[in-house]
């Protein structure tokens, strides 16, 4: 499994791209971007490395990590995928946005190649927000960054829920890779010892 980041929109969001070499199949992960050049940035490694594009994976459904579904799916005609909580977020976020396809729940699986992602429901950011667990990493959208968390003040945020997805997250072994939403990889280990929102 390979993992490809791109930082994206005018918030600096991580759009990532994890891909299976083997079978060379992909997915896209947060396309939140703004602008042209951003979505060919993308489809230029999808094309050099002959990948097959599977799914779009929203972690959550703010504009800043949702904004790129529409060329996304234009592009490829790929399924979205989103927590059934967050579906209305896009559905509702402007004509022409397309809707969701595939709606996530906490356990289920987001398989491409020979790869398996396990949806974490970790709510706290939104009501919907998700992590994705792998083998030795999980990507954490916006409710863990790097020596911080995601807000929890805007429309369905929630302090209590917040606390609770990161003793999940907390969990996963300390090793595990964490790929954020936004700013820099870490690790749970490094978190657990750091980030004083994990210390509470």
């Amino acid at each position: 499994m390979k993992i490809r980041m791109f930082t994206v929109g005018m918030l600096s969001t991580n759009c990532y791209l994890i891909s299976c070499q083997e079978m060379r199949e992909t997915i896209i992960i947060d396309p939140g971007f703004d602008h042209e050049f951003e979505a060919e940035e993308i489809f230029k490694h999808v094309a050099e490395n002959a990948l097959g594009v599977r799914f779009i994976v929203n972690t959550h459904g703010h504009p800043d990590h949702t904004s790129g579904n529409v060329a996304v799916k234009k592009k490829f005609n790929v399924p979205i995928c989103i927590h059934l909580y967050d579906a209305a977020m896009i559905s509702r976020s402007g004509e022409g946005i397309p809707p969701a396809n595939i709606l996530l729940e906490d356990g289920d699986a987001v398989r491409f190649g020979n790869v398996t992602l396990r949806v974490m429901h970790t709510p706290g950011h939104t009501r919907g927000s998700v992590s994705l667990v792998g083998k030795n990493e999980v990507i954490t959208g916006d409710t863990l960054f790097a020596g911080g968390i995601g807000r929890t003040d805007l429309p369905g945020g929630s302090d209590y829920d917040m606390r609770l997805s990161l003793k999940k997250l907390a969990s996963l072994p300390d090793h595990f890779i964490a790929y954020p939403g936004h700013g820099p990889s870490t690790t749970i280990g490094e978190e657990k010892r750091n980030n004083p929102f994990l210390l509470l």
